[in-house]
């Protein structure tokens, strides 16, 4: 025998060796899950949150009784809460997992809401909904969880920062149109509110409605659970989202990574096999409403009362954040509403709202929740700077964040820095999205669905209740394929009965192949091949469902009857617009002519800062921590509250808006005749703008304006002057929104 054949012979040998290891020990972490699922299903509230917590309302001694409850979050031992600070209540989804994914482990939006100074609470919910319980109660539920929260901290300066994550970033904003007064800044994560959005080529799942007929469906699947959706049919489609994954890198990972790799995959399961009910009656109004319906973002939702839910009557900022690489809720889906709602930025400014989006570049769905990267920057950013997102001033703006500079002498929080830029409703649209043409396709299949589940209910429904009974649906659900995976594993399964010892007897004896084995790299290989083959099988299946549903519900046939007007240029659906709201906006307009003159020293010096910030097109939040520190000094200033504040810079902000140069020539009014004050408040405004960095172009020439005005002609010193204004620049062609920067 050469010395050739030998090494192969030997790198077999270890290789088997390793790899019949490895399957005794992935088979044990598979076991291992199927105890931890039958374990953690049996509890009474399960949950995967990492945080101790005190029970503060449970929703079924409601008067209408849910299945939800409002817990506090006990701080860790060193966390210390700022009683001054909002609070933030962190809703998880209720999409077919159980819940506690927003405080997963210690770098999660829960743990840095608690590292940042904020009290935190959690709206969580219990495995099996309450008889009758429908997504109304369930919003009337959480509006007395926010109530009970603000309740419990009278010191705070601002409402509670709510936080909505996936399928609850929907509901979250449905219950802020109704009740806006609860609420302080809302952060939606991952949460589709325009459904029909999406890209051609990309985001599959929005044609499964229409591929499947419409609702009727998720009627049938109801019905066979007496009155009972098993949400594991909603994991389900989250799982054949991406085949490759589901059938085989997950495991497979797992296999190759054994040794390192069994607690995290372990942790991720017990999540993701959580798997919760809901009723018939919630189930589907979230399929009609909102997934295949499409009613939210045009404002066709009404509660049992008849209210209309608008979402532009949301007065607290909204913070979106999506990503490029989520497939389930990708950023037209995310963004879109806005397009529906709005036919210009000022439309947004005239309802008072302040929006401001981020979109990460590759991060999937899951990582939005549940990745310690995206915890340490995105949601550290947003829980550090909240008050600062508050104060912006009504406006669509961007998110952006970079690494903070070693040197960066600023006080701004942790290792980014935040600033949000202004946009245009053309940015939004630059995302891609649908053209009119996919707009009427949707259109078509909301109607199909509707003629469908109304076939349904009067032809089969009837059959299929007197059918179904509780056991038979217990039954049905047991069998569930994704149920049967974890219960197959599970204690009652006798195969496995001796096999935590023989795990136990491999891993003192592992021996792990050299990391250059070639039968190491074929498997590699081969996986890789796999997935490319899998890969190459999800592609042509989501081709071909694409380019069904384009045929199908873009016949002119099937348009003309369900009802879909040919129209050339208009969508199928748009919010309404209002009279009243035009009226009331002049109405307004006309008392804040009448407060040009009024507010004195402190109304003169915002109005500046404003002024002169604007031309920078963006807000910092440097800027608005020097602002807040000469805040807490300034007497003037102090003797407001936050929200009075946020209120004195948003009439300010509208007064330059609707009338700039008879906003400016008023200030003077407003100054006092002593050039000591007026130098120190003009002082005070160049440390605001001076700490996001040097002022130039417009918004130097801006300060050298207001300083003509505030009579101090003299030049400044040159340490203070900064980059001289560009002698091209037009004013004309800058976005402007903001003083902090």
């Amino acid at each position: 025998m050469d010395a050739r054949t030998a090494n192969i012979l030997s790198d077999a040998g270890a290789y088997l060796v390793d790899a019949g290891q490895r399957w005794t020990l992935y088979l044990d972490a598979m076991r291992r899950r199927g105890l931890q699922y039958e374990e953690h299903m049996a509890q009474t509230a399960p949950n995967v949150l990492d945080y101790e917590v005190e029970l503060v309302c449970d929703g079924r001694d409601l008067p209408r009784p849910v299945n939800y409850g409002l817990v506090r979050i006990v701080p860790p031992a060193g966390v210390e809460i700022d009683a001054a600070k909002r609070a933030f209540i962190i809703v998880d989804p209720r999409a077919g997992h159980g819940p506690g994914i927003g405080g997963f482990k210690a770098d999660s939006e829960i743990g840095v809401a608690l590292q940042a100074g904020h009290a935190c609470y959690f709206i969580g919910f219990l495995p099996d909904p309450m008889p009758g319980q429908t997504i109304e109660d369930v919003s009337r539920a959480e509006a007395a969880f926010i109530e009970a929260v603000i309740g419990r901290h009278p010191q705070a300066q601002g409402k509670p920062c709510v936080i909505g994550n996936c399928q609850a970033g929907w509901a979250v904003m449905m219950l802020a149109a109704v009740r806006p007064e609860l609420f302080g800044p809302i952060i939606i994560a991952g949460a589709p509110l325009s459904y029909w959005a999406g890209v051609t080529g990309a985001n599959p799942m929005r044609y499964a409605g229409g591929l499947l007929g419409g609702s009727w469906l998720t009627a049938l699947t109801s019905d066979l659970g007496a009155g009972i959706f098993d949400g594991a049919w909603l994991v389900q489609n989250f799982e054949n989202q991406n085949p490759a994954n589901t059938l085989w890198t997950k495991q497979y990972n797992l296999y190759a990574k054994v040794d390192t790799e069994v607690d995290r995959y372990l942790g991720f399961e017990k999540w993701w096999g959580g798997h919760v009910t809901l009723n018939a009656e919630e189930i589907q109004f979230i399929v009609d409403e909102l997934f295949i319906g499409n009613r939210l973002a045009c404002g066709e939702i009404r509660t049992s009362d008849g209210t209309a839910i608008d979402l532009r009557n949301i007065r607290s900022p909204i913070v979106v954040f999506c990503s490029r690489g989520d497939n389930i809720t990708p950023p037209q889906q995310a963004l879109d509403w806005i397009l529906d709602l709005y036919d210009s930025v000022d439309e947004i400014r005239s309802y008072g709202q302040t929006i401001v989006y981020t979109v990460h570049d590759t991060i999937g769905h899951l990582g939005i929740f549940v990745s310690a990267g995206v915890a340490r920057k995105e949601h550290q950013e947003f829980a550090s700077n909240i008050d600062f997102i508050d104060m912006l001033p009504p406006g669509l703006y961007e998110a952006v964040f970079e690494p903070k500079d070693g040197g960066d002498p600023s006080r701004a929080n942790g290792d980014w820095i935040m600033r949000c830029e202004t946009r245009d409703l053309d940015d939004i649209r630059a995302l891609g999205g649908n053209d009119i043409e996919d707009e009427r396709r949707f259109a078509t299949a909301a109607r199909v669905s509707d003629i469908n589940l109304a076939l349904y209910r009067a032809v089969a429904q009837p059959a299929v209740r007197a059918l179904a009974n509780p056991a038979m649906a217990e039954t049905l659900r047991r069998l569930h394929p994704l149920r049967l995976g974890y219960e197959l594993f599970g204690a009652r399964n006798p195969l496995l009965s001796g096999l935590a010892d023989l795990a136990a007897r491999v891993r003192e004896a592992r021996q792990p192949a050299a990391p250059d084995n070639p039968f190491l790299k074929a498997q590699e290989q081969v996986s890789r091949q796999i997935v490319e083959a899998l890969e190459g099988w999800r592609k042509a299946v989501e081709h071909q469902s694409e380019q069904t549903f384009r045929q199908i519900y873009g016949a002119p046939v099937l348009q003309a009857a369900v009802g879909i007007a040919p129209t050339p240029s208009l969508r199928p659906r748009r919010a309404a617009k209002s009279r009243l709201h035009a009226e009331l906006i002049a109405k307004r307009i006309a008392e804040l002519r009448e407060g040009f003159t009024q507010g004195g020293l402190l109304a003169a010096g915002v109005r500046t800062l404003l002024y002169i910030g604007m031309a920078r097109g963006r807000a910092d939040e440097r800027g608005f921590e020097a602002l807040r520190r000469l805040r807490e000094k300034g007497p003037l200033a102090r003797q407001l509250t936050l929200e009075d504040f946020k209120h004195l810079v948003r009439e300010q902000f509208y007064m330059l808006l609707i009338d700039r140069p008879a906003a400016l020539e008023a200030i003077a009014v407003l100054l006092p005749d002593d050039r000591e004050t007026r130098a120190g408040v003009f002082s005070l405004i160049e440390e605001v703008l001076g700490a996001s960095g040097p002022l130039t172009d417009e918004a130097a020439q801006r300060r050298e304006e207001m300083r003509r005005l505030y009579g101090l002609d003299s030049p400044a010193p040159a340490s203070s002057r900064d980059t001289p204004p560009s002698a091209g620049h037009s004013p004309a062609a800058r976005k402007e929104p903001h003083p902090h920067g």
